[in-house]
């Protein structure tokens, strides 16, 4: 609580307050002369930690409607939308450690311990040789600094000093480079949006190699020249590299990068290029929504469809849907761009709420590819492969093309089964089976991440295992017993864990040294190949049965993206897919009329159900170690709704999670479904009164989640 003797101005700025025997950081959102709380509760801030406020009007403005449209307390929101950096109550300054050899560290020779501690010789080696270093050096280097850098200074090799950070590294690297000439497609949204003095969201409605990237470049550009700032949201960090290095090549600027695998000083860097306006580029996934932009001039959301932009926990945001609000905020135009937009943005756009740009026409010559099932009905394939598909790919790496093979699942195979007992490895903390990984003899579980070793003899009867199903390395072990003398590179999250390596894997395919890739969603969009001329899709049939009313919608995306890796270049593309079922409805609308005719009749199927767009929904989320705790709550919070007694909302539920098992807790869920969300917006808020008093509240975790996007 800030009172009146506090001047306005320090609104935006950060405050140590006592929290029992600890001082807690917060942010002044509000100055105030009166209170509801009595004033012999009210605590004095102990210090006011910014001479400047840290957060602009914009920032808490999208702070505070971020926490009342998603109904989450608004000091979570708070701490969400700042580095962390800063929510330690480090200053706004930015230091740099400096390493410097000391006297006993200038004489030692780096051979006499090379051979204990070679990483440690090489550290000292190098800062005999070019004297003191910032650690942003060392890191650009890939010199193993951080582990070392301890044992050395506690043996007085080296000390540690730190230097105020000048962060005058210029953005600008070159000049920019005239692209591609546009074709009147591109021409057209260019120009629409380019015209636009005002908000106003456009959807980008292009096929895959339709050139979407090449009108954000245009778009940017012009931004750039107005000297504005242009935030560009991607759907995951795997996406960027390529994105780039088109940037820098074509406009000339090194954006500042806002995402989760930077260190805290990098992050926390980037985060003060913006907000001092150092920076007029800024690229990343969805937390840079909330980057400290002052003089904003357009938001970019590419692949606007992707599940990645809704944060799945804690505060649960979509920061596409922010990117809206902002836009509307600043007075500037949104571009959502897509080659299989959401139900939703289509919907929208129908309603004149959005803005349609439609690019049908591949850029340049290429082509895009023809698509075809593969009935495996009638044959036996243990690893995964047809004898159709194994031929065809024989043939495409003859004509000098390369392959992709798309399994959205890691590992060799999801089941591990007893041959006589029929016993199946379970998870022991969640209700899912353990996941094989047969070259390490290990099974691991991808919902709680625990793992354990197996051996080939069941447990209970002693008979042999087997592993059903595949996984992407056991397609890889298949394809290089059919290919032995072809370079195969898989690329998942269990391959390009360590840094750089994700880098490193697009290099051999983009170059097409790796002739055969398998791979999962994370290179099924967003990436481009030349060579690849053959895209094949293995256990797409689980799509085709989804409990989610988005499934098919899901099952499309995934198909049309992957899909679009074809036949990129000149050489027309092809794309197979295995199916047990090559007579399923889904197949000929997809087939017949794309994805264009599989939205739909979706858009259809939904407003028939009353489902999103044509609905409003709330998923309250509830888990406890025990059972009893989760369902005494959730019948709680039901018993509380329905006694409120709003027209037009429905209960489903209370029921447990698809999953009800999850990392030792049990999980249960209450979905509210009202057309209109005012309803919605005040039954919760009328819940939240109620049940913070009952006791069942805090023996379980629970969460509200407006427009979920998992219904799990």
């Amino acid at each position: 609580m800030i009172s009146e003797v506090c001047d306005i101005s320090v609104i935006g700025c950060r405050v140590k307050v006592p929290f029992g025997r600890q001082q807690k950081i917060g942010l002044i959102l509000e100055v105030t002369k009166t209170s509801t709380i009595p004033k012999s509760k009210i605590k004095k801030c102990t210090e006011i930690i910014d001479e400047k406020p840290i957060f602009s009007e914009a920032t808490l403005w999208l702070v505070s409607f971020a926490s009342r449209y998603y109904l989450h307390p608004i000091g979570r929101v708070v701490a969400a939308a700042m580095p962390s950096h800063l929510r330690k109550g480090k200053p706004t300054v930015n230091f740099i450690e400096k390493l410097h050899l000391t006297n006993k560290g200038k004489v030692i020779k780096a051979e006499s311990i090379i051979k204990n501690a070679p990483k440690q010789a090489a550290l000292i080696n190098y800062l005999q040789k070019k004297g003191p270093v910032t650690v942003d050096i060392l890191d650009d280097l890939s010199i193993d600094w951080r582990v070392q850098k301890n044992s050395l200074s506690n043996k007085g090799w080296i000390k540690v000093t730190k230097a105020l950070s000048s962060n005058d590294e210029s953005p600008i690297l070159s000049r920019p480079t005239k692209g591609p000439n546009l074709n009147s497609e591109q021409k057209k949204a260019v120009n629409i949006i380019n015209n636009s003095l005002e908000f106003q969201t456009f959807l980008v409605d292009g096929v895959t190699g339709s050139g979407k990237t090449e009108v954000y470049l245009q778009l940017i550009l012009n931004v750039i020249k107005k000297n504005k700032q242009c935030l560009i949201l991607v759907p995951e960090i795997g996406l960027t590299s390529q994105f780039i290095k088109r940037i820098i090549a074509r406009i000339g600027i090194k954006p500042a990068m806002i995402h989760s695998a930077l260190t805290e000083r990098e992050r926390f860097t980037a985060w003060q290029a913006i907000k001092n306006s150092k920076s007029n580029l800024i690229l990343g996934t969805r937390s840079a929504i909330f980057a400290p932009t002052e003089n904003l001039g357009i938001i970019i959301v590419d692949e606007e469809n992707d599940v990645s932009y809704k944060q799945q926990d804690g505060f649960r945001y979509s920061a596409r849907d922010l990117a809206i609000a902002k836009g509307s905020y600043h007075n500037i135009p949104v571009v959502l761009g897509s080659a299989t937009p959401s139900i939703e943005s289509l919907y929208r756009c129908t309603q004149k709420k959005y803005k349609r740009l439609v690019l049908e026409k591949r850029a340049g010559r290429a082509k895009l590819p023809s698509m075809h099932l593969i009935d495996v009905t009638k044959e036996y394939m243990p690893d995964g492969l047809s004898q159709k598909l194994i031929k065809i790919i024989k043939k495409h790496l003859k004509n000098n093309g390369q392959v992709l093979i798309y399994i959205n699942r890691r590992g060799f195979a999801p089941t591990l089964i007893c041959k006589s007992c029929n016993h199946v490895a379970q998870c022991p903390r969640c209700d899912s089976r353990m996941t094989v990984y047969q070259s390490k003899k290990l099974l691991t579980c991808h919902h709680c991440g625990s793992s354990r070793s197996y051996t080939h003899e069941c447990n209970l009867c002693g008979a042999e295992y087997a592993a059903l199903g595949q996984g992407t390395q056991r397609i890889e072990e298949a394809l290089k017993k059919n290919f032995a003398n072809i370079s195969i590179k898989r690329i998942d999250s269990d391959s390009t864990r360590l840094k750089g390596s994700m880098d490193d894997a697009l290099t051999l395919a983009i170059t097409g040294k790796a002739k055969i890739l398998v791979g999962t969603q994370m290179i099924s969009k967003g990436h481009h190949f030349p060579s690849l001329s053959l895209v094949a899709v293995i256990n797409a049939d689980q799509g085709l049965f989804s409990m989610d009313f988005r499934g098919s919608e899901r099952l499309a995306q995934n198909l049309i993206q992957v899909s679009g890796r074809a036949g990129r270049e000149e050489q027309k593309g092809q794309v197979l897919i295995q199916t047990e079922y090559p007579d399923h409805p889904f197949w000929g609308a997809l087939f017949d009329g794309g994805y264009k005719e599989v939205a739909k009749q979706t858009i259809k199927e939904r407003e028939e159900a009353s489902w999103p767009p044509f609905s409003n929904l709330i998923l309250i989320r509830a888990s406890s170690h025990r059972k009893d705790f989760t369902w005494d709550f959730l019948n709680t919070a039901n018993e509380i709704i329905v006694s409120n007694k709003f027209d037009g909302i429905n209960i489903l539920g209370p029921v447990s999670s698809p999953m009800e098992k999850k990392a030792g807790r049990f999980r249960g869920q209450l979905l509210l479904h009202c057309e209109n969300r005012k309803p919605l917006h005040q039954q919760i808020a009328l819940l939240f009164k109620k049940i913070e008093r009952k006791k069942c509240t805090h023996r379980v975790k629970w969460s509200i989640d407006v427009d979920p996007i998992e219904l799990f």
